[in-house]
């Protein structure tokens, strides 16, 4: 090879290498890009040639920071709708604590003077008061639960077009390495990125094909990517409880298959599933219970006593009442009342009952505890603190799930609008105050599930959420120090140094100066022998 030859070698090499560093540095700021290094070897004749243009990208870091980013992302969807709840709860004005001090502040009024207008009228005003702030937090958090449904039907729309563009990108890349025998480093750092994104929404497992071609799973192994098709995953309303948006999939046979809630745990998806499932399920529970056992014990202490028109007393407090679905895959038409039979053993929690075709497996929703129960002699169920009746012939095999508590608080009304219709006394005398006195030591009486009172059970609601707040804020502290260490450790195999990459501007610049130089010295050997060849 001649002088001039390799001169032009080394004049491609450090072109190709120019090339290079510019586009590392056009692309400083690029999301998901990853620098260039050319690797240059000596020629087998002469000269150098350049054997590939390499991106600095390690896939186990990449691995670690997506696994990273999305158990970050997922304490940040739980933390955003965490601090709506527990923001809600820790206002000493706006809270229901200060509003059942002065509910029960007024019975004692009234206890002091039983005939009194002014005291009937405070207790009414007072109750009141208490129940419509009962029914704005029940309402709150009922709101909460329809921004969660909109967030996971959100989530799973950008979950499918990101899956969309990695199939796509499958794509492309084997066309490439077909056309050019070596895929382009600008749609690996595409993919790696939609990859990247797609982490931070739901827990992706990413496994590589022979030819390259990444394939997506997630949740139980359901693929959602394999090569260049994307599986589509569907936000619908759950068959056990259609108030209830959850994620599923369609098998090979067009059956709507879901997913169990506790499959998602990673990513803004798994944030959102399980602060509806730890948190606010849990608070609406607690607060229906809450309002139904100081409903019942009320009415029930209420109607021992007497109205001023020397009546027995009636309910004073309503409440919403327990509700149940039939799973919309069951085989029959069979359907369940629910009432209230034991505030003692009533729990916060919602149940899910399986029929095996003889007895039912009962499953308590809030701790995952079963047992196995028979009907009794008039064919009803009876477990938590409530009573179930079956109305029609279930098969084996039907589901339901019970609520008894979580609506309550949406109907916590005052029924009685005449003062005169308090039953303040146990006689027919009307400066009897003994049923008055009776309503007020229902405020430190241990009756919220057999062991708290009214202030107890809203000061364990409020506590419960904040430590679950704190809970999840310390976590979050420590994965985002977890995941900068993962970042910094990411960027500097695959990210681009200013300095560096004008070092090698300046470097590569220089070397395609000297390799021209070397082309100008076989070009004047040329001419010099030429001139003596005449």
């Amino acid at each position: 090879m001649s002088i001039m030859n390799i001169g032009i070698t080394g004049l491609n090499a450090a072109q190709t290498s120019l090339f290079a560093t510019s586009n590392n540095i056009a692309n400083v700021y690029t999301p998901g890009f990853n620098r260039e290094v050319v690797v240059l070897g000596e020629s087998k004749t002469s000269g150098v040639e350049v054997g590939a243009v390499n991106r600095q990208f390690d896939r186990f870091v990449a691995e670690r920071l997506n696994s990273a980013n999305g158990n970050l992302a997922s304490l940040q969807a739980y933390k955003t709708q965490a601090n709506q709840i527990d923001n809600l709860l820790a206002d000493a004005d706006a809270g229901l604590a200060p509003l059942m001090q002065k509910f029960f502040g007024s019975l004692g009024d009234l206890a002091g003077a039983p005939a009194e207008p002014a005291a009937r009228e405070g207790v009414l005003g007072n109750a009141s008061s208490m129940a419509a702030q009962m029914r704005s937090f029940d309402n709150y958090l009922h709101e909460l639960q329809r921004t969660v449904n909109g967030g996971v039907r959100q989530e799973v729309a950008q979950i499918n077009q990101l899956a969309g563009q990695i199939a796509n990108l499958n794509k492309e890349i084997s066309l490439s390495v077909a056309a050019t025998g070596q895929p382009s480093n600008s749609l690996l750092n595409q993919r790696d990125q939609v990859v990247a994104e797609l982490s931070s929404k739901v827990d992706a497992r990413v496994t590589v094909q022979d030819g390259g071609a990444y394939n997506v799973s997630i949740g139980n192994g359901q693929p959602l990517v394999s090569g260049d098709q994307a599986f589509t995953l569907e936000a619908v309303a759950s068959a056990a409880d259609p108030e209830r948006i959850v994620v599923a999939y369609r098998d090979s046979s067009n059956n709507l298959i879901e997913y169990r809630e506790n499959q998602f745990r990673s990513g803004a998806l798994g944030g959102l599933m399980s602060f509806r499932s730890e948190n606010l399920d849990k608070i609406q529970g607690q607060l229906g219970q809450l309002a139904i056992t100081m409903a019942q014990s009320f009415n029930e202490q209420h109607r021992e006593g007497t109205t001023l028109a020397g009546e027995a007393g009636g309910d004073f407090f309503s409440f919403g009442a327990p509700s149940s679905f039939s799973n919309a895959n069951n085989n029959s038409n069979a359907s369940m009342d629910v009432s209230i039979t034991d505030l003692n053993e009533l729990t916060s929690s919602a149940w899910d009952l399986t029929f095996n075709g003889t007895d039912w497996l009962v499953t308590q929703r809030e701790t995952g505890e079963r047992q196995t129960i028979a009907p009794d002699g008039d064919g009803n169920l009876n477990f938590g603190g409530v009573q179930v009746a079956i109305n029609g012939t279930p098969e084996a095999g039907d589901r339901f799930r019970v609520n008894p508590v979580q609506r309550a608080a949406r109907d916590f009304n005052v029924l009685i609008t005449d003062i005169s219709d308090i039953a303040a006394a146990a006689s027919n005398d009307t400066g009897d105050n003994r049923n008055a006195l009776a309503l007020q030591n229902l405020q430190s009486a241990r009756v919220v599930g057999g062991n708290a009172s009214f202030s107890q059970a809203y000061g364990a609601i409020v506590s419960d959420s904040g430590n679950r707040n704190a809970v999840v804020n310390a976590n979050m502290s420590a994965q985002q120090g977890l995941t900068a260490q993962l970042k910094a450790l990411q960027q500097s195999e695959s990210g681009v140094n200013l300095d560096e990459e004008a070092a090698n501007l300046v470097r590569y610049q220089q070397y395609y100066q000297a390799n021209a130089k070397v082309i100008e010295a076989g070009m004047t050997v040329l001419e010099t022998i030429l001139s003596i060849a005449r």
